[in-house]
């Protein structure tokens, strides 16, 4: 007999009805998924206007760049920061409570947006020494939102909705995405209407506007904005049932924090939570770890890694690859203003009509077709259409760059209706609630690990423009997305069963459900 058919308060919450505390968690919870998207990527919309500000150079005739170097850092330094945001916030999660830490990551998050558009200095070095400095340690508080927003979502959530919870915590990265482009748009807009421009070409001194230099510390700030309103709300959050009732061994304030939610009466149960502990006491580097969870934490972590190479290679590097799409001009046939104006409208238009409806499409279909089906079709998908773009290269941008949109923002629909969210879900679910947020956080390193290799080894790729060099970049993506494809084989299925099944806190064995549930 499983240990938890007595626990009420877990029962309560995997049959509960979707109510109004599940939608105020999603909200809460997404919030910080929008920040910490926006944070990440409006870096994009303005690290050309950097180079023009910052790194102008008369004797080449051409507009200001950031060195390669600088580039790689600027751009990529905040995943830095994430990925042991994620390692720390993550393992604290797990000892201190979901609620305690998760407010601090939002603190730090606001702060650092705030002082990355405060960067000073009366040099290039100091300022971008300075705005990567605090870029970092704004990564560092995003890095924590991930697995403590899965974690939290998964912990509070139904059976039958959970994954469609989770994944629509997820899917506000989308919205974080469009918003940075929206605002990067907008504010350059208004900086055009304001400041009279003329192209580099005609005018290699007056084509970058000094004013440009309010413009970008702007987008950077208005970061905070989302972080500062969410704040309050998280911190009303109550602990987690789940945590409470078998971490804490806190029955009576599980069941009280989760009538209270769930508005229904629930009983406390201290004698079966205190034999649901001593049942499930090993820990997360023991040889019973390694048996039961072993291979799904290579899974999780190896997936998540081999598809942030693809996926932040992609966002990163948009800037890059537009003005070779022929979607943008040319940096010498526009001033520095237009640049951004032009960048963020192209980004902007991606991610509305590719990144953001593939989010919603696993929201709606996830708990249908399940996280293994959508993950490995993603990969599959994701594959053979930058494996055209590689191929094909010459020829799409040349004679045909609406294809070449559409096969783009094709690959960010399969991305996000595809492994991009079922990485994000799956860590949450297979693993047991004491060390649930460790491996989510592990599995979320592993993915910006794959990140800083995208960002560090196949942004260099297109940075010039040179189109061998991103036709094999392409490949490589596409490459890696197929090994990602097989490694997906290393995860279970988990819909429609609860957290304890799954991880076999139950008293069962999560390996003797994996293939009926598989088959089903």
């Amino acid at each position: 007999m499983s240990n938890n058919n007595g626990l009420a308060v877990l029962q309560a919450l995997d049959s509960a009805k979707t109510q109004w505390y599940h939608i105020t968690a999603i909200i809460i919870a997404g919030m910080g998924f929008f920040t910490d998207a926006y944070d990440l990527f409006c870096i994009t919309t303005v690290s050309k206007l950097l180079g023009r500000l910052y790194y102008y150079n008369p004797h080449t005739g051409k507009p200001g760049k950031l060195p390669h170097n600088v580039n790689n850092f600027v751009v990529g330094v905040a995943l830095f920061g994430t990925l042991s945001g994620q390692l720390v916030f993550g393992w604290l999660g797990d000892k201190l409570g979901r609620k305690k830490v998760y407010g601090m990551t939002l603190i730090l998050m606001a702060t650092c947006a705030i002082c990355s558009g405060l960067s000073f200095g009366s040099t290039n070095k100091a300022v971008i020494g300075t705005l990567c400095f605090f870029r970092f340690w704004l990564g560092f508080g995003i890095g924590g939102d991930y697995p403590l927003s899965a974690t939290i979502m998964s912990e509070y959530a139904n059976r039958s909705t959970r994954g469609a919870f989770i994944a629509a915590v997820f899917a506000m990265q989308g919205v974080g995405i469009i918003f940075a482009g929206l605002v990067s748009m907008i504010l350059s807009k208004l900086f055009l209407l304001k400041y009279e421009t003329v192209a580099f070409q005609d005018n290699h001194i007056l084509s970058t506007q000094p004013e440009g230099d309010y413009l970008w510390r702007i987008v950077l700030m208005l970061g905070a904005l989302p972080a500062i309103l969410t704040f309050y709300w998280r911190m009303k959050m109550p602990e987690t049932g789940r945590y409470t009732a078998l971490i804490e061994g806190n029955a009576k304030q599980a069941a009280a924090d989760m009538t209270r939610v769930l508005e229904i009466e629930i009983q406390a149960e201290a004698h079966k939570v205190a034999e649901f502990k001593a049942s499930n006491g090993y820990s997360l580097w023991s040889g019973e770890f390694f048996s039961r969870h072993g291979r799904h934490l290579i899974g999780t972590m190896s997936t998540w890694f081999l598809l942030d190479i693809a996926f932040y290679s992609q966002n990163l590097t948009q800037k890059d690859i537009y003005p070779a799409m022929n979607l943008v001009h040319k940096d010498f046939e526009i001033s520095a203003l237009r640049e951004v104006f032009e960048t963020s409208r192209a980004m902007f238009v991606v991610a509305l009509l590719g990144t953001f409806p593939g989010y919603w499409f696993t929201v709606f279909f996830i708990e249908r077709l399940g996280r293994f089906l959508i993950q490995l079709v993603g990969f599959l998908m994701m594959s053979i259409f930058m494996l055209i773009i590689g191929i094909k290269y010459d020829y799409l941008k040349d004679h045909n760059k609406w294809l070449f949109a559409v096969l783009y923002g094709l690959t960010f629909f399969f991305a996000n209706f595809g492994p991009n969210s079922t990485t994000f879900v799956l860590p949450a679910e297979l693993f047991p609630t004491r060390v649930r947020s460790t491996c989510h956080a592990m599995s979320a390193a592993a993915g910006k690990a794959g990140a800083m290799v995208g960002a560090f080894v196949l942004a260099t790729y297109t940075l010039d423009g040179d189109a061998k060099k991103i036709r094999t970049a392409m490949i490589i993506m596409a490459c890696t997305n197929m090994l990602g494809f097989f490694c997906t084989f290393l995860v279970p299925e988990t819909k429609g069963r609860s957290l304890e099944e799954i991880s076999g806190e139950d008293g069962g064995t999560n390996n003797e459900t994996e293939m009926a549930s598989r088959q089903s």
